[in-house]
């Protein structure tokens, strides 16, 4: 994505209203819930499903196999140096739909409003979810607003729901890898995890890291088209590389053996983990994804990833092996090996 910051939020004024922030009367069902939802929500995602305003969205779809998925966003801070809980919702479950190789089309929101929370900041986030289901290509149909006590839930939470069509015969899955596929990476690993991270208070130096939130369906179907044989893709969120890595070893029974010169992590993104002795191979990502093809269609798609926008910095990481099932093996700059394993827990909370 652009390291220029998206301003498209601060281009739609907030609409008046007669509160500055969140009251508990939102979320009541009554005068101050319609008015809220009228006023701050539907004109952000406008659309004929949404403005029935029924219990559920009534939706034509063709006749083929649905992806469904869906996801909820606790990220701290709520803004984050390139992005938001916003985007940040409409992107993780776009881009959960789309790495089994579906093409998203329809989302569902629940808002957690906690007492207190600025209004502003609400029609910002709500601005950031307009543009990014706009550039995803995906119309939010159906929602739900429920308002807690103030202290009860950190600000704002977001629920999202997602779902897909998928076309005959894909069958992507990570337990399709097989001895001599080659491991593939759109980009650069731990930007996300690390901008969050610098945005929180308490940390004492200032960065340029930001997040690498962005929507993936349309890398995903340029990948399909270059190569239809691909096995596996999955986007490395929480638990990062090394988790998605560790679990398409174990669910193909194969091993997986990484050249670490060939990884990419930023040099800003580095220095962050390096102070907080991080491994950025644990590091969440919200914007990338892992590939894994036969080991003759590499190059094509390599090319095809750097071809897109979201994949400039594509890269061949490894490939699979027979020997080591279920292992992960990392081979350093130094011409060691070492196994990245799967982490016992979660190295950074809140960060999606």
């Amino acid at each position: 994505m652009s390291d220029a910051p998206d301003l498209a939020g601060l281009r739609r004024p907030m609409p008046r209203h007669g509160h500055d922030t969140v009251q508990l009367a939102h979320g009541a069902g009554g005068r101050l819930s319609a008015d809220l939802i009228e006023t701050f929500i539907l004109p952000r995602f406008a659309n004929p499903a949404l403005a029935r305003l029924e219990d559920q969205a009534v939706l034509d779809l063709p006749a083929c196999r649905l992806a469904f998925s869906t996801d909820t966003f606790v990220v701290t801070p709520l803004e984050f140096p390139g992005g938001d809980i916003g985007d940040l919702a409409i992107n993780g479950t776009v881009n959960d739909v789309a790495m089994c190789g579906a093409r998203p089309l329809f989302l569902s929101v629940g808002f957690v409003l906690e007492e207190g929370l600025p209004l502003a900041i609400f029609h910002r986030v709500l601005c950031s979810m307009e543009t990014a289901a706009g550039r995803a290509g995906v119309t939010v149909v159906t929602g739900d607003t429920k308002v807690v006590d103030r202290g009860s839930c950190d600000g704002l939470f977001i629920n999202t729901s997602g779902v897909g069509v998928l076309a005959a015969g894909l069958d992507l899955s990570s337990a399709n890898l097989r001895p001599g596929d080659a491991v593939i990476v759109s980009g650069t690993l731990g930007d996300h995890g690390m901008a969050v991270m610098t945005a929180r208070e308490g940390l004492s130096f200032r960065s340029s890291v930001r997040s690498d939130t962005a929507a993936l369906n349309g890398l995903v179907a340029a990948v399909l088209a270059a190569c239809p044989g691909v096995r596996a893709m999955r986007d490395p969120t929480r638990g990062g590389l090394a988790t998605t890595l560790n679990e398409f070893a174990a669910a193909s029974r194969v091993g997986l053996a990484l050249d670490g010169e060939a990884i990419p992590v930023r040099d800003d993104v580095m220095a962050v983990c390096e102070i907080l002795g991080i491994d950025p191979l644990y590091v969440a990502n919200e914007g990338k994804l892992v590939a894994v093809v036969p080991g003759e269609t590499a190059d094509t798609v390599l090319a095809a990833m750097r071809d897109h926008e979201h994949g400039r910095a594509a890269a061949v990481i490894g490939r699979v092996v027979a020997e080591h099932p279920g292992i992960v093996a990392l081979r350093t700059a130094l011409g060691t090996e070492r196994i990245v394993d799967m982490p016992a827990g979660e190295q950074l909370p809140r960060i999606c």
